[in-house]
């Protein structure tokens, strides 16, 4: 007779219960993406029409970008200390439901305007709401949700699954932000483009709130992250490794694409006056050959290696501020601006974050991240705040203030690069599938999570969901 051993049971009957559990999890987080890229989508890609809309200058354009890029990766630091004592699914969740209730400003904002109360305070509540608390917010319940979600997903299955899902959500981003746009477009031309953001911001909430609820669905395994994987954002800046130099290029190298970036979109609505929907097609441009591109550059970098991938894109990042200054047309801008911009992000995405994998160990790789995001955070700060004050009240006579801080960002964008590259190393290979995958059947790349990814939001204006993105 046939002995069975209880324990060995017990655990075979475990593992069929956390795989069935995971795996109706993993089919939620589709859902959940997508209810929360339709959500992003209607609010987070206008939110410098908006501002603009409401009475703000480029000063308040770059400020809004530079303090987010600051708030963001601080807001993960803090994340990463809370799961200490916290349970992943419990951040998150309160993350997403404070993000859901502050959407209700906004639309409060819109409603003062149109009324005439407050017009110079306005720009600076749409900062602090979006430029501080929501970015801070968010970021101190994403680091949970990228640990939770990774967790969820077997090692073997992790690139098929990733980029399965950013298929998915990607592709309802793009339709979602080509609807908006043309939705917007449709109010403006009627004369009622405070209703049209109001619509958009009404629609984010449902849809966000959705997302909410699908969440409540996800199976969350028991996880706290141990005390001793810590250390200190003084430690690894005093360390100054081959991680520390490469997180010191991105500071440095986002210093001086921030001094322009946040710019395009302004030179797009306020100086050649492109409708909403030109200003649409123009964002996407960048995305949908960035998409084209990911492919090619995944297979660059497994047989040449991310250190000449980062080359590539250093070499063509210089070039795109100055097409801002001479393009003209959505045409031209579209086709060449949008060309330029998907290939150089292409290279950039795949190069930095497969570096940034193979040049760290998973013990340390919340932390290694969460402070390189913060020094990106402060070179995203002083680049757009330096680049709007410029733009917006710089004495400058010789040139056009806005094209001067075009061909500033250019230079300092080829002088980093020749300092910081030629002092990185090429660590160890490792290839994910996610990040390159069949050009037919993709519409969305595997997002890094490297959190410089979010501030390309006008280097790719659609605001890339990184497995949901504020």
């Amino acid at each position: 007779m046939e002995v069975i051993d209880g324990n060995k049971n017990s655990e075979n009957e475990e593992s069929k219960y956390l795989k069935h559990s995971k795996e109706h999890a993993l089919r939620m987080s589709m859902k959940e993406g997508c209810t929360q890229s339709i959500g992003v989508n209607m609010s987070s890609g206008f939110l410098t029409p908006l501002l603009l809309a409401i009475g703000g200058n480029s000063f308040h354009v770059g400020l809004l970008n530079s303090l987010n890029g600051l708030a963001d990766p601080a807001g993960e630091i803090i994340g990463s200390k809370l799961m200490e004592n916290h349970s992943r699914k419990k951040l998150w969740m309160h993350a997403k439901l404070w993000i859901v209730l502050l959407q209700i400003p906004i639309i409060a904002l819109i409603y003062l305007y149109w009324k005439g109360m407050l017009y110079s305070l306005l720009p600076w509540i749409m900062i602090l709401l979006w430029g501080i608390l929501i970015p801070l917010i968010y970021g101190a319940g994403y680091v949970s949700w990228l640990s939770w979600l990774g967790e969820l997903v077997s090692d073997e299955k992790k690139g098929k699954f990733f980029a399965s899902r950013n298929r998915i959500t990607g592709f309802v981003g793009l339709i979602t932000f080509l609807f908006a746009g043309l939705l917007l477009d449709l109010f403006k031309t009627k004369g009622y483009v405070l209703l049209g953001f109001t619509v958009l911001f009404g629609f984010a909430i449902i849809f966000r709130t959705a997302s909410v609820y699908y969440t409540t669905k996800i199976f969350n395994p028991y996880f706290r992250v141990k005390k001793k994987s810590y250390f200190s954002f003084l430690s690894f800046v005093k360390r100054y490794d081959n991680y520390g130099r490469f997180a010191f290029f991105q500071a440095f190298f986002f210093f001086a694409m921030m001094l322009s970036a946040p710019f395009f979109a302004v030179r797009m609505l306020t100086d050649l006056q492109f409708s909403y929907i030109s200003y649409t097609i123009v964002s996407l441009s960048s995305t949908i050959f960035y998409l084209l591109f990911v492919p090619f550059a995944g297979k660059f970098s497994d047989k040449y290696g991310n250190l000449r991938l980062l080359y590539f894109a250093a070499s063509l990042f210089p070039i795109i501020p100055l097409l801002w200054m001479f393009l003209k047309t959505p045409l031209t801008l579209t086709l060449i601006s949008g060309f330029v911009s998907g290939l150089a992000n292409a290279a950039f995405v795949t190069g930095t974050t497969d570096f940034s994998y193979n040049s760290v160990s998973p013990q340390k790789r919340g932390f290694c991240f969460a402070y390189s995001a913060l020094l990106i955070g402060f070179g995203t700060l002083f680049g757009s705040f330096i680049g709007g004050w410029i733009v917006e009240y710089s004495p400058i006579k010789f040139m056009n203030p806005m094209f001067f801080v075009f061909l500033l960002s250019s230079i300092i964008m080829i002088f980093v690069a020749l300092y910081f590259l030629p002092k990185l190393k090429e660590e160890g290979r490792v290839v994910f599938d996610s990040f390159h995958f069949d050009v037919s059947k993709s519409s969305k790349a595997f997002n890094s999570s490297v959190i410089w990814l979010r501030q390309l939001s006008h280097w790719q204006p659609h605001l890339m969901n990184k497995v949901g993105k504020k």
